[in-house]
């Protein structure tokens, strides 16, 4: 919590935020370093060698570029923690609520790192038995684009990421359909992803299947600041965690919807704690009253340090 009492909430990115050299900026950090090394034994990857190195055509591939990009919030939490920043919330879009997950203490960072390892080994292997596509569809509503999901056979609402912008997921001809719908009802622009499966969808229902038992092994402890679920939207507490990340892989993810509950929740500042800057610039969509700061290297830290003690 800030000094003048302001909730904040940490958010964690998802797929399409990593990129080349992502934990580079925290490689003198003994705590970044900690985690990444606990990380690489849990999960048998070279994780320093893929944050800090590994080249995109290396890190596209989502059984590596998920439990990486996880790493890689996992080892900047643990520089903002060094310094007593904690959150009041938690809440991740896709795989990054593994990471919330983590923040909120319901699980160590090595064994999270190791479990989205066996996420993104499922949904990789999913989606090469049912191949598919996913489209952002910018600038309608979501309810029309809803209606165009209902009436296009084998395409699904995926994510909504911020009012105007809803991904859509399915198979390649019923995606195809829905842009060219979407644009004639429009929309501003249609958008497909540089993703390899059509992910938060029924075609990957097999990743489900596969991820529950590794699931089911885990004994996720009772959470230490709230975990704010994007699949249902709602604060969840320990005893749904493990069904939410396997029902997460096929349901769409509610990031507009969390994000807008945390701000009713009296959450002022949205920190994003990961690559990139992606839901820092969705979170200011959804709603301009409250504040969104990324965090992706040791001087933004030092930042955010700034910007609380001044708030």
């Amino acid at each position: 919590m800030s000094e003048n009492g302001h909730k904040i909430a940490f958010c964690f990115p998802g797929q399409g935020s990593a990129a080349p050299g992502m934990a580079r900026e925290v490689k003198g950090s003994r705590e970044a370093m900690e985690v990444l090394r606990a990380g690489s034994e849990a999960c048998g990857l070279d994780l320093e060698r893929l944050c800090f190195d590994a080249p995109l055509e290396e890190l596209v591939e989502t059984e590596v570029q998920q439990p990486a990009l996880v790493a890689t919030s996992l080892a900047l939490l643990a520089v903002l923690r060094a310094r007593g920043i904690e959150p009041d919330y938690v809440v991740g879009h896709s795989v990054g609520e593994y990471a919330a997950l983590s923040a909120a203490g319901a699980l160590g960072a090595p064994e999270t790192i190791a479990l989205v390892r066996e996420r993104g080994l499922a949904m990789a292997e999913a989606a090469r038995q049912h191949p598919g596509s996913m489209a952002a569809i910018l600038g309608l509503e979501d309810e029309i684009v809803e209606k165009l999901c209902r009436r296009i056979l084998g395409v699904w609402p995926a994510n909504y990421n911020c009012p105007g912008q809803v991904v859509v997921s399915g198979a390649d001809p019923a995606v195809d359909e829905c842009c060219t719908e979407a644009r004639e009802e429009g929309a501003r622009r249609t958008v497909k992803l540089k993703v390899s499966g059509a992910f938060h969808s029924p075609l990957v229902a097999r990743a489900a299947d596969r991820l529950r038992p590794a699931v089911e092994r885990i004994r996720f402890a009772e959470p230490i600041a709230p975990f704010m679920s994007t699949v249902t939207a709602k604060i969840e507490p320990a005893q749904r965690f493990g069904t939410l990340l396997v029902d997460q892989l096929t349901a769409p993810v509610k990031f507009t919807q969390a994000a807008s509950e945390l701000a009713r929740e009296g959450v002022r500042t949205f920190v994003e704690v990961g690559p990139g800057d992606v839901l820092s610039g969705l979170v200011k969509r959804i709603d301009r009253s409250v504040k969104s700061i990324s965090v992706n290297s040791v001087a933004a830290i030092e930042k955010l340090e700034e910007t609380l003690r001044t708030a």
